[in-house]
């Protein structure tokens, strides 16, 4: 089966990861069926786009759930902490992680690429930077200290040939 690139900001980041905003319960099957065998939300699930009962519909679909809700405006060390921990009880099973939009996901994963997984910033960034470009509260989470007082901002654009 192919990547259901269909479901908003979709990305594979490896052959055991895909990311995206927030699937419909279809695309919840779609997944499992893709074998895709847990499932990460890191968005509340009081958001206008959340699923009535996520945990419930990834259930159905046979996959396993972790909720680590991230508050867009205030992420934190420990939504971090959580999240590495959830990765790595997970070992090589197949999961997908996702938001709303993919933001709060592009973030943490940058963070897990360089800080966890050891990888040079700009590589670990990139996947990030695909999707936007993080002011704020998201970009003193993820060390970006020139860009705290800066609002968000939108995918960096390809260096020109």
């Amino acid at each position: 089966m192919s990547d259901p690139t269909h479901i908003p900001n979709w990305k594979r980041l490896d052959a055991q990861i895909t990311t995206s905003g927030q699937p419909s319960e279809a695309e919840l099957f779609e997944l499992a069926a893709m074998g895709v065998r847990h499932i990460i939300n890191l968005a509340l699930h009081t958001h206008e786009r959340a699923l009535p009962d996520e945990a419930a519909s990834v259930a159905a679909a046979g996959m396993t759930y972790t909720h680590i809700p991230v508050a867009f405006d205030a992420p934190s060390e420990a939504d971090f902490a959580r999240f590495c921990s959830a990765l790595t009880a997970l070992g090589d099973a197949p999961v997908h992680v996702h938001c709303i939009l993919n933001l709060r996901v592009s973030a943490f994963f940058y963070r897990y690429r360089r800080d966890v997984l050891g990888w040079e910033a700009a590589a670990a960034r990139a996947s990030m930077e695909a999707l936007w470009q993080p002011g704020g509260a998201w970009a003193a989470f993820i060390g970006d200290t020139d860009s705290v007082a800066l609002a968000h901002r939108p995918p960096r654009e390809a260096d020109p040939l």
